[in-house]
């Protein structure tokens, strides 16, 4: 047992990597608040662990947007630790000169971070637990028992766009770009349900089934939750580097290998999904000059295609070096909200969608993950995201598209429902009314 300040730090040799993992989850289940990501066995250069599992409250911040930036800077002094937490996409209008008007049923934060009272990490088949009693941890995620349960109870799927007002808005945001207000910009739609009872865990463990991503997340604050099987990293800095690796370009995945294979290339070499992938690469290394040192911004990868359980994804990678006197929370501003979910340019686009889109976007667009003592992050982009408020009783989901000028109205919207495949899936693929 290791001392670290008032913690405790144990390692533990964890043989069945699943069973502990689901019965970590479920013990951290019954605190109030955790945040639980998990990679999925995804691993590159950038990661720090194959899952971490923050539970329990020691300190938190809560903030609205005004100085929730600010307000995180003062918060990670007085706890250098390990926080999780999340941004909501409506920090935009901290920002920049912005507004959010259109209506939010969630009621979730602009900002939430906390220092939890336990932390797990998994690395390499071994737990780190650190806790002020680590062996009491140990010993009631050994005494929980796997069970099964009822995800969900009777849903009834709404969008709020019909498939014919869709299309017809893409149209009108094409005209802008016709007129070069926008050049590329993120158009998102919301399915939602009302008057709705789920069992968030049990809903969680089955996305996980469906579609496990490397930047998974399960995040309970309270009544509301976050059940998300993102593919998409948002900023990652490791010592004086950061890593942004925006998505742009989509294609559904088949179980024909020959089919499958046409898919990839259609994507590979599509000319609409190279340009939006382009231009939102152009935009982030835009944003990441004002936290570079000079001549560092670098696209260390164009156009990468990976593959993943639902669909294949065009991921660029582009980095800098950050440049001394800026603060891992000044970084993140800096580029937020990110490129894949805004557009191009970025102001111009942000402005356009929320006269354009129907419901705030709230946690979705925004990113969740933490910070670790060294100073070190790493954020994902919440998308293929299921929100809940349990005290509400309101369940809801966005997807978007990229709308260039050869985007295809029809297309787009098909895109938007092959994004949430898993999503329905998970709710026995009800009809949307």
């Amino acid at each position: 047992m290791i001392l670290l300040g008032y913690f405790y730090a144990v390692i533990l040799q964890v043989n069945d990597l699943q069973d502990f993992k689901r019965k970590a989850l479920q013990w951290a289940s019954s605190f109030n608040v955790f945040c639980y990501l998990d990679s999925n066995n995804f691993s590159d250069q950038y990661s720090k662990f194959e899952l971490l599992l923050a539970v329990g409250v020691k300190d938190e911040i809560t903030a609205k947007t005004g100085s929730a930036f600010d307000d995180l800077d003062k918060f990670r002094l007085k706890n250098p630790g390990w926080i999780a937490g999340f941004f909501t996409y409506d920090l935009k209008n901290e920002v920049e000169r912005l507004t959010s008007n259109n209506p939010d049923n969630l009621h979730f934060p602009d900002l939430y971070f906390f220092a939890p009272e336990h932390l797990i990490i998994i690395r390499n088949g071994k737990a780190e637990i650190i806790s002020s009693d680590p062996q009491k941890v140990i010993d009631a995620i050994a005494l929980q028992v796997v069970f099964s349960a009822d995800a969900y109870g009777n849903i009834q799927l709404h969008s709020r766009f019909t498939k014919e007002e869709y299309i017809d808005t893409v149209s009108e945001i094409k005209g802008h770009i016709s007129r070069g207000d926008i050049y590329v910009t993120n158009f998102c739609q919301e399915f939602f349900a009302e008057n709705t009872s789920i069992d968030p865990l049990a809903i969680f463990l089955t996305l996980n089934t469906i579609s496990p991503n490397p930047f998974t997340t399960f995040f309970r604050l309270n009544h509301k939750y976050i059940l998300s099987a993102s593919p998409e990293r948002f900023l990652v800095k490791r010592g004086n580097k950061l890593v942004s690796q925006p998505i742009k370009g989509t294609a559904k995945k088949y179980n024909d290998p020959d089919q499958d294979k046409i898919s990839r290339e259609n994507l590979r070499n599509h000319p609409k999904e190279l340009q939006e992938n382009v231009m939102i690469v152009d935009l982030v290394r835009n944003d990441l000059t004002k936290s570079a040192k000079s001549g560092t911004v670098n696209t260390e990868e164009l156009f990468g295609i990976y593959s993943f359980e639902q669909v294949h994804q065009m991921i660029s990678t582009v980095s800098c070096e950050l440049r001394p006197g800026i603060t891992p929370v000044q970084a993140i501003k800096n580029t937020f909200p990110m490129g894949s979910m805004t557009g191009a340019p970025k102001i111009s686009a942000m402005q356009l969608m929320e006269q354009y889109e129907l419901s705030k976007r709230g946690v979705y667009s925004g990113a969740i993950g933490y910070f670790s003592p060294d100073g070190d992050f790493d954020f994902n982009v919440v998308i293929r995201t299921l929100l809940y408020n349990a005290t509400d009783k309101y369940l809801s989901f966005q997807a978007g598209s990229a709308i260039t000028y050869h985007a295809e109205p029809e297309k787009e919207y098909e895109e938007c429902l092959l994004k949430v495949k898993a999503i329905l899936e998970v709710l026995g693929n009800l009809p949307i009314i």
